[in-house]
């Protein structure tokens, strides 16, 4: 089966042009050609593309009475195979019908009338209605309804008219049984001999089976197969694939294949028709890793042991891996791996692999331990060998791990023993460990809640003698201050007192008539006897008695000074 590649056949789903396969981020120059364009028009030597899967195509032969539908549309294209058949001497195609308003078949406007006419093929073009005159040949003329000038394949009686959509492909067998596909256009076509079948119309976008990746699981692309029922020399019907549809997301591939040769095709939508031209599969160009068991190896002391990989990868070159006969990357990986880990393992003993258990950047060694031979020779090794091998098919290895590596056989069951001993014997040096972490985790937290108490303590004293120190500051400020304001008090009332005292004797001072003296003298000595009361005897302080009371008393004084001395 070959595929009609073309400009148009190119085109990814979203309708641009299809991407080259690109080659980045490659180690090996000398492996892998970088400068190779997979979707180049010029392809290298002994791998062509888009070259073998190229035929004839039947669609723009020239052939009687067959007209492409062009910008006028249908009717315009009936016109010319009515004109043409009317100049080759044939009934023409067209009815010679005028429509009228008031009776007969109606045809709406958008649709065309078909009528078999001697059982051949007469079209009504024009809306109106058509009455069944005239009743010469009504016998002949049979109504066989109508039919919408928009519909995508009409079949008449030898007349065939396909017109197609944007995301739509038709694929027709000629009158010669020969295929061929119809996009984005349409025709229209009148079989004097054989029949043009329209076989299906396919959606593109839309391919029935999705075709997945049998080892990772990812979307390779969706295709759809056409199959056309043909009859055999016994005349049994049998239904043979014709056509074959593909629809290729970005950053994947197809491989299509014609004997020895192979032919790569990029991401787009394309149909194949071409018998001799297979599809040999459809490959991802985007990263894949996958973890991967490999089968018993045995080691230098004859101990079988089976190892789990991480392998992560990035196909680069398709048909270098279809050329060395393998389906998937991931075929050609694990043959290659399990042999160069054969290689490795069978030269280390059992010894030094029997401690570390996985290979990765987060448990590198320094060399002192046993196990290091087996994960030096994996690390430079194995790595560098797999690197070697996958460029050969066309593959660049990203990453190599190995996850884990089970021993079996007697040394197996021998070493589950001691695994489960020292597990449990890790398990109860774990239980102890745990009790006593949990005993001196009391401990502190017992002592911590003492500290945290005695500093709680402490607090409330400080804050108590605090208080004490503060009241007794306010106390004595307060006793200072009373007793400033009652001295201040004392002073300001001693000051008005004497001044009040000065006033009263400046005033009497002033006054200088004796009867107001007198009658002063009076108001004083009655207040003075309402001071101490009316029995109160008062003795005068100065004039002749002051002086006897002062001789009294020095007489007295001295009586009694001698008296004492006798």
């Amino acid at each position: 089966m070959a595929s009609r590649i073309d400009d148009e056949d190119a085109d990814t789903v979203v309708g641009g042009s299809s991407y080259p396969v690109k080659y980045k981020s490659l180690k090996k120059s000398d492996r892998i050609d970088e400068s190779y364009d997979s979707s180049s028009t010029h392809p290298r030597k002994g791998v062509s593309l888009h070259e073998f899967s190229k035929t004839a195509d039947y669609a723009l032969e020239e052939r009687p009475f067959f007209v492409p539908v062009g910008k006028d549309g249908i009717i315009t294209a009936l016109e010319k195979i009515d004109k043409q058949l009317r100049e080759s001497g044939r009934t023409g195609l067209l009815s010679n019908k005028v429509p009228v308003s008031w009776t007969g078949r109606e045809v709406a406007p958008g649709f065309l009338g078909l009528i078999k006419h001697g059982g051949l093929p007469k079209i009504l073009t024009k809306p109106g209605r058509y009455p069944g005159f005239p009743l010469r040949n009504w016998w002949a003329r049979q109504w066989c309804g109508t039919k919408g000038l928009s519909d995508t394949a009409i079949q008449f009686q030898g007349l065939t008219i396909v017109q197609v959509s944007q995301n739509q492909a038709a694929v027709i067998s000629d009158p010669q049984n020969r295929i061929f596909v119809i996009k984005n256009s349409g025709f229209v076509a009148y079989a004097i001999d054989g029949t043009y079948d329209v076989l299906a119309i396919v959606d593109q976008t839309h391919l029935s089976n999705s075709i997945k990746d049998t080892v990772t699981g990812a979307t390779l692309g969706s295709i759809a197969e056409i199959k056309m029922r043909s009859r055999i020399a016994s005349g049994k019907e049998q239904e043979y694939v014709v056509a074959l549809f593909l629809n290729i997301p970005a950053n994947n591939c197809a491989i299509l294949q014609r004997g020895d040769d192979l032919e790569l095709l990029p991401a787009g939508q394309h149909y194949i028709t071409n018998p001799n031209v297979t599809l040999r599969g459809l490959f991802t160009l985007g990263e894949n890793q996958l973890e991967m068991p490999t089968k018993d190896i045995f080691t230098r002391d004859q101990v079988p042991v089976g190892l789990r990989i991480y392998l992560k990868w990035q196909l680069m070159e398709p048909l270098k891996l279809t050329m060395h006969g393998y389906n998937t990357p991931y075929d050609a990986l694990r043959d290659k791996t399990q042999s160069i880990l054969t290689q490795i393992v069978a030269h280390l003993d059992y010894s030094s692999m029997v401690k570390q258990r996985s290979l990765g950047p987060d448990n590198l060694d320094d060399g002192t331990d046993p196990s290091s031979a087996f994960l030096d020779a994996l690390r430079t090794r194995a790595m560098d060998e797999m690197h070697e091998a996958a460029l050969e098919y066309g593959i660049i290895l990203k990453d190599l791990a190995v996850i884990d590596r089970q021993f079996k056989g007697e040394i197996a069951s021998t070493m589950d023993k001691l695994t489960t001993r020292a597990l449990q014997a890790q398990v109860e040096a774990a239980n102890v460990d745990r009790e006593n972490s949990n005993k001196v985790k009391q401990e502190e937290g017992a002592l911590a809640v003492a500290r945290i108490k005695a500093q709680s303590r402490n607090t409330q004293a400080d804050s108590e003698a605090y208080s004490v120190i503060a009241a007794a500051k306010a106390q004595a400020e307060r006793t200072r201050i009373e007793a400033l304001a009652e001295a201040e008090a004392i002073r300001l009332t001693a000051e008005a007192d004497a001044q009040a005292v000065s006033v009263r004797a400046a005033a009497d001072a002033k006054v200088t008539d004796q009867f107001a003296r007198g009658m002063e003298m009076r108001r004083v000595e009655i207040t003075r006897v309402q001071a101490f009361g009316d029995k109160t005897v008062f003795v005068p302080t100065d004039g002749t008695g002051v002086q006897m009371g002062n001789a009294m008393a020095v007489g007295m004084a001295a009586g009694m000074g001698n008296a004492l001395g006798a």
